[in-house]
């Protein structure tokens, strides 16, 4: 070896080996979504959807409510027959499952009657009753739909 050569000596070599590898470690754990942040994903969307059904409710001049059991969710729309019949055509309200399910579902205000499919109406009118609609994950994974009843959602 000449002596204006020189190289890495194997010491330096695995020192960035080392920290290459926990950077990567940090990046990794940080790309894969938590049960926290995968059940917030699910909220927005769910809230998101509850805005287009609350405003397809006043377009449409009829009823429509969100059906959730612990696993999924649909939109239904009241006929002329009184009768709730599923929205199947509709793309976007069509029935979906939770990712994070199965959900503990908590409305506030609570049903008249106990019922263990949760359901929220939305009427014809441009005002709801406001409601606080709770999802919970597990252990610690929590996440909040707030409706202020004239058609702002926002999630906690």
């Amino acid at each position: 070896m000449r002596a204006g050569q020189r190289g890495f000596t194997l010491i330096e070599l695995l020192v960035v080996m080392v920290i290459l590898g926990i950077t990567l470690g940090l990046v990794s754990l940080n790309a894969i979504p938590g049960r926290q942040q995968s059940l917030q994903q699910d909220a927005k969307r769910v809230a998101l959807l509850l805005q287009l059904a609350r405003d397809e409710a006043i377009v449409r001049n009829r009823q429509i409510a969100f059906e959730a059991t612990p696993d999924s969710y649909r939109f239904l729309v009241r006929n002329d027959n009184k009768q709730w019949e599923p929205l199947t055509q509709d793309d976007l309200l069509r029935e979906r499952n939770f990712k994070n399910g199965p959900l503990t579902l908590m409305l506030d205000p609570l049903p008249p009657i106990p019922d263990p499919t949760l359901r929220i109406v939305f009427g014809r009118e441009p005002v709801d009753k406001p409601f606080t609609l709770n999802m919970m994950a597990g252990e610690g994974a929590s996440v909040t739909i707030r409706a202020d009843g004239i058609g702002h959602f926002t999630v906690d």
